[in-house]
Formats: C-alpha cells, sequence, structure tokens
C-alpha cells in the first residue's frame, strides 16, 4: 500500500507547494544537475568546467521533483502532470480550450479550437493574421467552421510561420458554404515539423475558390493530408502556388479530393519545386467528377528525387481534363506510379507535356485521351554538375551550407547558413531516469500525451528508427538522453578522458555575409578524431553522436562583414574522407566534384557540439 501511495505524495506535494525546491541562490547538492556535474568532474582529469551551452541542457530537475518524475513515468500510463512537463523541461501535448474572441479580426492569436464558429453567418470576413506564429507548438483546430455560410471569405496570413511543430486540422470545414472564397498565404512558412490536415474541407460548397500561396515553404519535415478535400463542390476550384517550395522531406496525401465535384478546375503551379525528398500521394483524387480540370505545371521541377503516387486518379469522371506541363524536372532520379489513372472515364483528356518522370509505371490507366508529348526518362533527367557536366539549380542548398578548407583563412569573406537552433527547447533527463526508460516512441508517446499519428508521433518513431539503424561503414554511432552518457561515448571513441567539447558561440551572422578573422586549429591543425552530436526531435533532449574519423576541426573569430568588428566565434569542421558520402549529398551540388575527391567543411550549427581530445 505505502509504494502505491508514494507516487501520489510526491506529486501532490510539488503541485500543492512552491517552496520545495530550493533558491537558485542556495542550489542543492543533490540535484540532477549536481550529480551530473560531479560525474563529469571524475571523468575529466583536469576538472575542465562545463561550457555554459552544454551547462544549460542539464536536467533543472530537483530531488522531490526527480523522485516524482520517476514515479510518474515508471507507474503511469496516463500523460505527465502539465508542471512535471515545465519543471523537467520536457516537450508534452497539451490541449486548448480557448474561445475565439468576438472580433473577426484574429491577429496575434493562438492555440484555440473553433468549433462551430460562424455558423450560418452571412458576409463579413475572418481573417487569421500573424496566428500561432513563431510558437513551439502550435496546435488548432477547425471544425465545422463556416457552416452554410455565405459570401464570407477567410484568409489565413502568416499562419504558424517559424512554429516548431505546426499542428492544425481542419474539419468539415466551410461545408455547404457559397460565393466567398478561402486563401492561405505564408502558411506554415519555415516551420519545422508542420502537421497540417484538411478533412472534409469545402464539402459541397458552391462557388467557393481557395488558394494556396506559398504554403509551407522552407519548412523542415512534416506534412499535410487533404481527405475528402472539395468533395462535391460546384465550381470551386483550388490554386497551389509556389506549394511547399525549398521544403525539406515533406509528404502530402489527397483522398477523394474532389470527388464528385462539378468544374473543380485545380491548379498546382510551381508545387514542391526545389524541394528535398518530396512524397506526394493521389488516392481516388477527382473520382467521379464531372467537367473538372487539374493542371499540374513546374511540378516538382528541380527537386532532389521525390515519390508520387497517383491511386484511381480521375476515375470514373466525365470529361474530365489534367494537364502535365513539366512535371517531375528533377535532378535525381524520383519514381511515378499511376494505377487506374483515368479509368472508366468518360472523355477524358489528360495530356503529359515536358514530362520528366522517372521509373514510371501506368497500369490500368484510361486507354483512350491520353497523349504523352516530349516525355522523359531518367536519362534524359538534369543530374548533379559532377554526373553530366549540367549545371543544376543550387539554391536548393543554403549558400554557406558546406564550403572549401581554404574558406578558412583570416580575410575570406564568405555567406554563413542560418545556424540557428530550429529545436524545442528540452533538458537531459537525470540519467538515473533515462536508463531505465525505454527508448520506444509506442512506449512513451502516452506519457507525453502524443498521439502516435500526430507530427511528433512520426518525429519520434523517426527518431528512435535513426537511432536503431545500422551505422555506414566506419561510423560508430550511439543516442543518448544524459550528458553522462555523451561524455562516456566521447571519452570511448577517442580513447582519452581527456575530452573537450565545443559549439559555436552565439548566432551572430547566421543567414548573411560575414568576414573570417583569426583562425585556430584544434589539436595543432592536425588530422584528428571528433565526435559530433546533432538534436534529434524527442519530448526530452535526446542527441545523436557519431564518431568521425579524418577530419580537421578549427576555431574562427566571426567578423561583421562591414565593419570587420568580432560578433561570433565559430567551430569548423571539415571532412577529409568523402568517399563513402552519396554522389547526390548537397555539399557535391553545392561545391561540385563528387565523392572522395574533395573535402568538405562545415560550421557547428547552435544546438550541436562537436568533442575532441583536449590539446
Amino acid at each position: 500500500m505505502a509504494s502505491l501511495l508514494l507516487p501520489v505524495l510526491l506529486l501532490s506535494l510539488l503541485s500543492s507547494s512552491s517552496t520545495l525546491t530550493p533558491p537558485p541562490s542556495s542550489p542543492s547538492p543533490f540535484t540532477a544537475k549536481a550529480a551530473a556535474l560531479r560525474y563529469w568532474h571524475r571523468k575529466n582529469p583536469h576538472h575542465r568546467p562545463l561550457p555554459p551551452f552544454l551547462l544549460s541542457k542539464l536536467s533543472p530537475l530537483s530531488p522531490l521533483s526527480s523522485a516524482a518524475l520517476s514515479s510518474a513515468l515508471s507507474s503511469a500510463t496516463t500523460p505527465l502532470p502539465s508542471f512535471l512537463c515545465s519543471a523537467a523541461h520536457l516537450l508534452c501535448s497539451s490541449s486548448h480550450s480557448t474561445s475565439p474572441p468576438s472580433p473577426s479580426d484574429f491577429s496575434n492569436y493562438n492555440h484555440a479550437n473553433f468549433s462551430s464558429y460562424g455558423d450560418s453567418l452571412s458576409g463579413g470576413r475572418d481573417a487569421f493574421k500573424i496566428y500561432s506564429s513563431d510558437a513551439n507548438t502550435a496546435a488548432d483546430s477547425f471544425h465545422r467552421y463556416s457552416l452554410r455560410s455565405s459570401s464570407r471569405p477567410d484568409s489565413f496570413s502568416s499562419y504558424s510561420s517559424d512554429a516548431n511543430i505546426a499542428g492544425a486540422s481542419f474539419s468539415s470545414y466551410a461545408a455547404a458554404s457559397s460565393g466567398a472564397s478561402g486563401s492561405f498565404s505564408s502558411y506554415a512558412a519555415s516551420a519545422n515539423v508542420p502537421d497540417l490536415r484538411f478533412s472534409s474541407y469545402d464539402p459541397a460548397a458552391v462557388h467557393r475558390p481557395r488558394t494556396f500561396s506559398s504554403y509551407s515553404s522552407e519548412s523542415n519535415s512534416g506534412g499535410q493530408r487533404f481527405s475528402s478535400y472539395g468533395q462535391r463542390a460546384t465550381a470551386s476550384p483550388a490554386t497551389f502556388t509556389t506549394y511547399a517550395t525549398d521544403a525539406n522531406v515533406l509528404g502530402t496525401g489527397f483522398a477523394a479530393y474532389s470527388e464528385a465535384a462539378t468544374a473543380a478546375n485545380d491548379t498546382f503551379s510551381s508545387y514542391g519545386s526545389l524541394t528535398n525528398r518530396p512524397s506526394n500521394t493521389f488516392r481516388t483524387y477527382g473520382d467521379g467528377a464531372s467537367g473538372g480540370v487539374e493542371s499540374f505545371a513546374t511540378y516538382r521541377e528541380r527537386a532532389n528525387t521525390g515519390d508520387d503516387t497517383f491511386r484511381s486518379y480521375a476515375k470514373h469522371g466525365t470529361a474530365a481534363r489534367a494537364d502535365f506541363l513539366n512535371y517531375g524536372a528533377s535532378f535525381n532520379p524520383g519514381s511515378d506510379s499511376f494505377n487506374g489513372y483515368g479509368e472508366g472515364s468518360i472523355n477524358p483528356v489528360i495530356g503529359f507535356r515536358v514530362y520528366a518522370g522517372d521509373n514510371t509505371t501506368f497500369k490500368a490507366y484510361s486507354k483512350s485521351g491520353i497523349t504523352f508529348a516530349a516525355y522523359r526518362n531518367k536519362s534524359s533527367n538534369p543530374g548533379p554538375p559532377h554526373a553530366n557536366g549540367k549545371s543544376v539549380n543550387k539554391k536548393r542548398i543554403e549558400p554557406g551550407k558546406f564550403f572549401r578548407e581554404s574558406s578558412l583563412k583570416n580575410g575570406t569573406a564568405m555567406p554563413m547558413p542560418d545556424i540557428r537552433d530550429k529545436m524545442p527547447k528540452r533538458s537531459f533527463l537525470p540519467r538515473s531516469i533515462a536508463e531505465k526508460l525505454p527508448f520506444s516512441a509506442t512506449a512513451l508517446a502516452p506519457l507525453f500525451g502524443v498521439s502516435m499519428d500526430s507530427a511528433m508521433g512520426r518525429a519520434m518513431a523517426e527518431t528512435v528508427a535513426e537511432c536503431e539503424r545500422a551505422p555506414s561503414r566506419g561510423e560508430t554511432k550511439r543516442c543518448v538522453a544524459s550528458m553522462e552518457d555523451m561524455v562516456d561515448f566521447a571519452a570511448s571513441m577517442l580513447g582519452d578522458d581527456n575530452v573537450v567539447v565545443r559549439s559555436t558561440e552565439n548566432v551572430r551572422g547566421s543567414g548573411g555575409n560575414i568576414l573570417v578573422g583569426n583562425v585556430t586549429g584544434i589539436n595543432g591543425g592536425k588530422v584528428t578524431r571528433s565526435v559530433s552530436c546533432h538534436q534529434s526531435l524527442f519530448p526530452y533532449l535526446v542527441y545523436y553522436c557519431h564518431s568521425v574519423p579524418k577530419v580537421r576541426a578549427y576555431e574562427a573569430d566571426i567578423l561583421d562583414v562591414e565593419t570587420g568588428e568580432r560578433i561570433n566565434h565559430g567551430v569548423a569542421i571539415c571532412h577529409l574522407d568523402t568517399s563513402d558520402w552519396s554522389p547526390g549529398h548537397g555539399a557535391f551540388v553545392a561545391l561540385g566534384s563528387g565523392p572522395g575527391k574533395i573535402e568538405v567543411c562545415h560550421w557547428i550549427f547552435e544546438g550541436d557540439m562537436t568533442w575532441t581530445v583536449a590539446d
């Protein structure tokens, strides 16, 4: 009985008293942070202090909070209490029940569930401006929004921009509405992990055009799902312009999109251009539609690989038209699959003009009404410059992300990439807790209030999969969830307890031009071995650490290019052996050449770090 009451007692004490945690001016020697620091001093023969950037990642838990968290994690399957998540600097999902304000101008507004909002309203306008901007986790829900409304347009401008995890759900949005428009401009721009769902959006709408402009541009990972979008709608076209441009690993799913619609007229212009590994699925798209036109222009142009699946696309429609113009001109091979395309349609008109697909299969598609003009396979696709001498677009690779070792000398002007840490702020767990937890997304998701079908759930699963995959040839890797485990791995890989960790000092100069000042070679500029550690997305701080052989590491003053003033102190790693790198690696796209032919250097970004043996 006593063991059952302990977690309850601890949680009760913590939630009802604020006097149990020692004030910052007199830290307890029994905190998780104090234990981690004692471990570091035992391991490090010179008792070198940890740098501030790593100190800030140590668990802030008090002894009582540590005990409460340990009990809650080991004995519960329900989400952790919010105060424990906050105390431990963990990323836990939370539900928001705020009600929308009375004005229809939603500016600087965030975290809301809109249910049955605007039902049967006529006229007016709803504008969501600077909504959920720069949020850590933006979770918004629009359920039965503008049901049966008339002549009431809505616009989403600068929505969820720069958010870390942007989750929005549009369910039964604007159903049976008429005579208005929906506009998404600069939606989820530069979001880290967008997870946007449009379920039964605009069903049975009449004369309601929708525009997605600059949607999810420069986002990282994530996906959007359009389910039963525009179903049974009449004369309600959708335009996707500059959709997901410059995004990294974006997945989009269109299921039952424009199903049984009349005169849908949807346009995908510059969709997925310059994107890295886009994956799009069109399933039962436009089935049973009448007189609709779908146009794909400059679709997936200059993307890196990419995979699109068209299953039962425009099936059993009447006088449907689909045009693929300059489709899939990616510079690395991708794949497209058409299954049941236009099958059973009456008088379809489907044209592939300047189509550049690769490994493409057309199964059970309409035997009439389909034309192929200037269709190219991968032999004529543009490739990386080292492969066939053709130039490729380099905008996809951020300027300054990769550079040659010769650039690391005093007086060199060069672009600096955006090195800002865009991960959510979290802390390590105490080692005593981290080593007892199963490193499993499905086992841990309920404790942090995460659905496996959400962006965070998928990110957790991807982190676990990356940590568990077999190492590359010559690589030794380990994922760590405590500072002590990171120190142990670095020392074991470098063969010496006398190790030091470095990272770039701040983010000044990021995204602009800089001037390289004084440069110092770490370990005398000799070829050495390092251990690099990169953050992963997980509810608590997890680092992917791996041993990197044959590198030269440098520290360099970073100066303002105009005034020459020192604004930063950077750490750079130069990989001398690139023979095992992929020919399509971004470094070779940016710099030219190929595997094993050149060295490749990069800055250590904020939040990441590299370990070496001390000089």
